[in-house]
């Protein structure tokens, strides 16, 4: 059996995450302290407690999921057995390479934390919007993006999440104008997503440069497990292009459907989603149907994997 770890990204994060799983396993606690000592702040208190609005801030809410799904990880490591590849969604990506080893887990926070402020300065400075598409084909949102482009707005494809389910990023005006578009071409929704800023798209190009003097700062080692990149969708071992396609992924697509579709070459025949929420659990229901999927991240679901065992 051969698992294949998901890793969520922002989005996931709930006032109370993690908690249960640091009072029930020594383990999680310890990864909870780890992060307190190396933050220097109490990013437990605010995942545990809140308030909401301070912990879905994007310097805040990154590191938080780092930490939750990377504790999940410890907890499961032992259960999980072979791990054919793992993915994780723009943010957990990093977390991903934290689990494979790619950087020690203070490095790999240090990284999430700075992600997580270099992309929120950059939403300051250049305010953006996000919305999900459902129902329309990504080649159908893609000419519609060129269009946005030929009248003077920036609208891109940001995450390729499942067939007919695409999120864009850019200018407000852009993706104002592309939700009304995509209506008029027949999309059944069009939904404005509650995000600081215009992730994966061209607005995030400032964070993106700063962010590259951190990624050469940071000793990276070959992962210890295949793991996806969003924007190529390919398995990447060489620390040097890891720390490239990460640069590019601030700016890039996050392709996810054929990243899942990547691991399941890999081998994977069963998918653990590893933190807070089931997002990555309900795509899974379009992106590898038949194929088990669960959602871990607190002791009843850690618990109910003796079931696969």
């Amino acid at each position: 059996m051969s698992s294949g770890l998901l890793f969520p990204g922002q989005g996931s994060q709930f006032v109370g995450m993690g908690q249960s799983l640091a009072r029930r396993f020594p383990e999680a606690r310890e990864v909870f302290e780890e992060a307190d000592d190396v933050l220097r702040f109490a990013l437990s208190r605010l995942a545990w407690e809140g308030p909401p609005d301070i912990l879905t801030a994007t310097e805040n809410a990154q590191p938080a999921l780092y930490v939750h799904s990377l504790a999940a990880y410890r907890v499961t490591r032992d259960r999980i057995g072979s791990v054919g590849a793992a993915i994780g969604h723009s943010l957990g990506e990093l977390t991903a390479h934290g689990a494979a080893g790619t950087y020690s887990f203070a490095d790999g926070l240090r990284l999430v934390r700075l992600r997580g402020q270099l992309m929120a300065r950059a939403g300051k400075a250049a305010p953006g919007a996000m919305a999900a598409v459902i129902g329309l084909a990504a080649d159908t949102i893609a000419a519609l993006c060129r269009e946005a482009a030929d009248k003077g707005m920036t609208a891109v494809p940001a995450n390729l999440n499942a067939k007919s389910q695409i999120v864009v990023s850019g200018e407000l005006a852009g993706v104002e104008w592309l939700c009304s578009a995509a209506k008029a071409s027949g999309a059944k929704r069009a939904v404005p997503l509650t995000v600081s800023a215009a992730f994966h798209s061209p607005l995030m190009r400032p964070a993106a440069e700063e962010f590259r003097e951190g990624l050469d700062g940071t000793p990276f080692r070959s992962p210890s497990f295949p793991v996806v990149s969003n924007v190529t969708a390919g398995v990447e071992g060489d620390p040097d292009r890891i720390r490239r396609l990460l640069v590019r992924q601030l700016t890039s697509p996050v392709r996810w459907i054929e990243c899942v579709a990547r691991a399941r070459e890999e081998g994977v025949t069963r998918f653990l989603e590893l933190g807070p929420g089931r997002v990555l659990t309900g795509l899974n229901k379009r992106n590898a149907r038949g194929v088990p999927t669960r959602a871990v991240g607190d002791p009843a679901s850690i618990d109910s994997m003796e079931e696969w065992e």
